[in-house]
């Protein structure tokens, strides 16, 4: 849990420095960092709302009856919150990415549902995150994705391995801090798996291209190196991970699924 605690960091982290210093705003940096207090205050005033209409017994009463039958309006509702953030994201001249970041803490956050009225919520996000948003990504990625780029020459090409490795330093290494937290045999899957990376590197690398500050065949072949962590490292750990449990399997033998799902 240390692992995807500190990965889950690092990414919000990252999020928040690309919209701060890459952002879509000319004011510079200081009127950034206006713009970005005035979208957190936003944020507060939405959560604020969301957490006070959960407490409302009319409100909640008819959530609850309606969140199964046609309407489904709790998934409605995330789409809404999700696309009043994007919105407000980029009139802030904030990464749209942030938006939709800051919309899954907000319902992580607010809605809890520590009476257990909607269980199935969480796996009909997934049902339309992972089958719908998700996939309209990646196919937009891909169609951006420069092939030509990427094989005009053998130094792009060579940067693959070193992108690689350099995803594995800086993101890989830190597990370093998780000695005292796990096994020893577990370190080293700790930082295959947070080391991948791959939605993150498509949207820097497509910022870093329009602003002109990296060309098109580097961004490939971060991306490219991107790609391949995602199909590595985690089965470098899972192998790893299995190898550390033994013939007899054991407990350690249940982590790897686990570890894997997430």
């Amino acid at each position: 849990m240390s692992g995807f605690a500190g990965a889950s960091i690092a990414e919000i982290a990252t999020i928040v420095l690309l919209s701060l210093f890459y952002g879509e705003s000319e004011s510079g940096l200081g009127g950034r960092l206006v713009l970005f207090g005035g979208f957190v205050l936003l944020l507060l005033v939405v959560a604020l709302v969301i957490v006070g209409v959960e407490h409302v017994h009319r409100i909640s009463a008819a959530l609850v009856r309606l969140m199964d039958t046609s309407a489904q309006i709790r998934v409605r509702g995330t789409v809404l919150l999700l696309g009043l953030l994007l919105v407000a994201a980029s009139q802030l001249g904030l990464e749209a990415i942030l938006g939709a970041f800051v919309a899954g803490v907000i319902l992580r956050v607010t809605d809890r549902d520590a009476a257990m009225t909607h269980t199935g919520f969480h796996h009909k996000l997934e049902a339309v995150g992972f089958g719908v948003f998700i996939p309209f990504f990646f196919v937009a990625s891909g169609l951006r994705f420069d092939v030509d780029a990427l094989f005009a020459s053998g130094s792009t090409i060579a940067m693959i391995p070193i992108f690689l490795a350099a995803l594995l330093a800086a993101r890989g290494l830190p597990a370093l801090v998780y000695r005292r937290l796990l096994p020893g045999r577990q370190i080293l899957p700790a930082a295959l798996l947070q080391a991948t990376s791959v939605s993150f590197i498509v949207v820097a690398t497509t910022i870093g291209v329009e602003l002109g500050t990296i060309g098109e065949g580097t961004a490939a072949a971060f991306v490219a190196a991107g790609l391949l962590s995602v199909v590595v490292f985690p089965l470098g750990a899972l192998v790893l991970l299995r190898g550390s449990a033994g013939p007899a399997g054991g407990p350690r033998a249940a982590v790897a699924p686990r570890v894997a799902a997430r």
